[in-house]
């Protein structure tokens, strides 16, 4: 190991005092060692100790919410387009599943799923055709560059009515994006109002029905997952998380 970086981690240990008294507990009880215990391995992790477990409030209620909507829908086959890859490696295995990003994912090994290259500019299906798709804090970030896209300040609008056009008639749109007081911060993601969601969705060639608005605000004090939420909940979060269930 580099001497710098064992340095620093002895001082990591070093200025945290529980660490040093949960160390030397631990040495006192463990009569019978059956690991090596070196400072050279230690990893000092301090912000653990909590009440409660913390937990990433979007991320774990929409694949949550999205998963309940599938089993639903039961659907022959679904589509996810760019959502976190905990949604689409869980939900195949019980549902197939074909996952597209626009930075494919080397998922292999796991029966039910295929991972592709896919750009929410241009899906590789035919109109109408797609009983079941997802699209999950992706359009957001369409056209702002952070992954590697072009720019396009109209990026998210394409992109939505791209996957407008391909879900079939009848079938249903898992859509999930942050809602607020509508603004970009760039280059992360864009923040939407209820009404602009609604917009997009219901006009143009191909429009679609809202079956189900759920909220998750961004305060645990406000609430956690809000089924039936209302436009007036939305709008008046900052960075709340919305999930939108369409039916063409």
């Amino acid at each position: 190991m580099n001497i710098r970086k064992l340095i620093k981690k002895s001082m990591n240990v070093l200025l945290t005092p529980f660490i040093i008294r949960d160390y030397l507990k631990f040495t006192k009880l463990d009569a019978n060692p059956r690991f090596g215990l070196s400072i050279r391995d230690f990893y000092p992790q301090v912000k653990d100790k909590t009440i409660t477990t913390g937990f990433d409030r979007h991320y774990v209620y929409h694949t949550a919410w999205a998963m309940r909507k599938v089993r639903d829908i039961n659907p022959k086959k679904h589509v996810d387009v760019g959502s976190i890859l905990y949604f689409c490696t869980h939900i195949s295995a019980f549902i197939p599943t074909e996952f597209y990003d626009y930075r494919p994912a080397k998922l292999s090994g796991l029966d039910g799923l295929v991972s592709k290259e896919g750009n929410l500019l241009s899906l590789p299906f035919a109109d109408d055709s797609v009983e079941s798709i997802s699209c999950m804090h992706t359009i957001e970030h369409i056209g702002l560059g952070r992954y590697g896209d072009p720019i396009d300040p109209d990026g998210d609008i394409k992109a939505i009515e791209e996957l407008k056009r391909v879900v079939a008639k009848g079938g249903s749109i898992l859509f999930v994006t942050p809602v607020g007081k509508p603004r970009i911060e760039f280059n992360a993601h864009r923040i939407y109002s209820y009404g602009q969601i609604m917009d997009l969705f219901a006009k143009g060639p191909n429009p679609l029905k809202l079956r189900e608005f759920s909220l998750i605000p961004e305060s645990a004090e406000t609430g956690e997952l809000i089924p039936n939420a209302t436009k007036e909940m939305a709008d008046a979060e900052r960075y709340g998380c919305g999930c939108f269930w369409f039916v063409k």
